[in-house]
């Protein structure tokens, strides 16, 4: 479960990108940069898909795997995104070609190699997505690659008949199914709107809305996929324009934490056996005008911020996330 936006465009052309991590705390994430020079391959195949990086990468990788990234952005103003898609992600029988890439190395090589979305794109389709499962991994990873610039969004996803990349005019995305079923949704829930309906008269007698915010009311209030991209949408859909960075970055944080999952209210099943609760493991905002990658994990309240401007791209590495200790104490 993870849901994924773009953020309206501030006065001063800020371009916020939103995304939470809701899974079950069975992947041990740190925080990682990938050098702006990083010679890549994925090493899951022989003769597996290898890169030269141009830009600099920072993002929540698996594993103290700085190769190995679920979400991330770059120094050239692009995002990447993996996001779950059970029952949805058919990958490939290795063709040993030189284009056999893992899914988790997806986000490193567009990252590393793109500046936009158009050239993440074709970046993308030179790839064979394998269906080779990290022994590191405990749980099988069923995703799709969402991608972001300032000016547009594509969704890859990973069809029984082969890759599929689209333009997603939406700029929203959750998990299954696929996006076209989901922009088809989008006309079931035409009528929303932020403004409470017009008073009413029935045989001679008025009848007013009782209360604000009725016309939100028929917006999902569940966690399945489906609602919450309908929910994300109509959020940034009526969202007003930011006035300034500041202010897109705090309004993106605040669509994000309505997605946070109440412990104990998701649960599934654990590979192993028994059930395991899922949970908002990690949020994320990618300023990727300003160059800022920030972040939130369950552990701590406060969010941390990354400058990429001042950022050593010079080396790859993974360090863990930094923590306040929990909430703050102040003397009033």
């Amino acid at each position: 479960m993870c849901t994924n936006f773009t953020y309206p465009t501030a006065k001063d052309g800020t371009v916020c990108i939103g995304r939470t991590m809701e899974f079950p705390n069975e992947i041990p994430w740190e925080i990682a940069v990938a050098a702006s020079d990083l010679k890549g391959q994925c090493t899951l195949v022989p003769n597996g898909k290898t890169w030269q990086a141009t830009y600099g990468v920072v993002g929540m990788s698996a594993f103290k795997n700085p190769q190995w990234y679920a979400d991330g952005m770059n120094n050239g103003g692009l995002s990447a995104h993996l996001l779950y898609m059970p029952g949805h992600a058919t990958y490939y029988a290795p063709k040993g070609d030189g284009s056999d890439i893992g899914i988790l190395d997806m986000i490193a090589f567009v990252l590393g190699t793109c500046a936009t979305v158009a050239e993440a794109k074709a970046a993308a389709a030179t790839c064979n997505v394998v269906n080779v499962q990290p022994k590191e991994i405990p749980i099988p990873l069923p995703l799709h690659l969402i991608l972001h610039d300032k000016d547009s969004c594509a969704v890859v996803e990973f069809h029984p008949d082969g890759m599929r990349i689209m333009d997603n005019p939406v700029r929203v995305a959750t998990n299954s199914p696929y996006l076209d079923w989901h922009l088809t949704n989008v006309t079931n829930y035409l009528s929303l709107s932020p403004d409470n309906p017009a008073a009413i008269e029935i045989n001679g007698a008025s009848y007013t809305a009782s209360s604000q915010g009725q016309g939100f009311r028929g917006i999902p209030g569940d966690g399945t996929s489906p609602g919450r991209f309908i929910r994300a949408l109509t959020y940034v859909r009526f969202a007003p324009q930011p006035a300034s960075a500041q202010d897109a970055e705090l309004q993106s944080i605040r669509v994000l934490h309505n997605f946070d999952i109440v412990s104990g209210s998701v649960v599934e099943v654990s590979p192993v056996g028994g059930e395991v609760p899922e949970l908002t493991i990690w949020s994320t905002v990618s300023n990727l005008t300003g160059s800022r990658y920030l972040y939130n994990t369950m552990s701590d309240t406060q969010w941390f911020a990354i400058d990429l401007t001042a950022t050593d791209f010079t080396t790859s590495r993974s360090v863990a996330f930094a923590t306040t200790g929990g909430v703050s104490a102040i003397t009033v």
